[in-house]
């Protein structure tokens, strides 16, 4: 199965509710994906005329394909229930709320999923909070491995 992350949006951001939505992408697309060929650089969702949409998700034009090929920084539609809309549009009315993709993958069907989430940025201190929890995990596995 392939998964890709978003390791920076880990960094940047506090996550507090997760959904899964499909991707409407192009068949050129779909292969790139499929060989891990996309960034998450600023890619971020957003509201336009009642829908979800991805900006800033940069999928690289597939090697082989020839002028049928995608624009790398189109916006792409998220798919979601109205009901998962309607809540997400009530979230981000709250102030310093966003919607971040954290990870693309291929289900078992071979459908392209992400999992987009509601998150709220993370300040200077919160950022060197989760370093030196990560630093004290790696610690703990060093020395667990060392009594092996």
């Amino acid at each position: 199965m392939i998964c890709i992350k978003n390791k920076k949006a880990y960094h940047n951001f506090a996550f507090l509710e997760d959904f899964e939505a499909g991707i409407q992408l192009l068949g050129t697309e779909i292969k790139s994906v499929r060989a891990s060929k996309l960034n998450f650089l600023d890619a971020y969702a957003f509201f336009k005329k009642g829908e979800v949409w991805l900006s800033g998700l940069h999928i690289s034009p597939h090697l082989t394909a020839s002028f049928f090929n995608h624009e790398p920084m189109r916006e792409r539609k998220l798919l979601l229930t109205k009901k998962e809309i309607k809540k997400l549009e009530k979230k981000i009315a709250e102030k310093g709320l966003t919607i971040v993709p954290k990870k693309i993958y291929i289900n078992a069907k071979g459908l392209a999923k992400m999992t987009i989430s509601l998150a709220v940025g993370k300040k200077l201190h919160d950022k060197r909070e989760s370093i030196k929890q990560k630093d004290m995990k790696r610690d703990v596995e060093r020395s667990i491995k060392g009594f092996k």
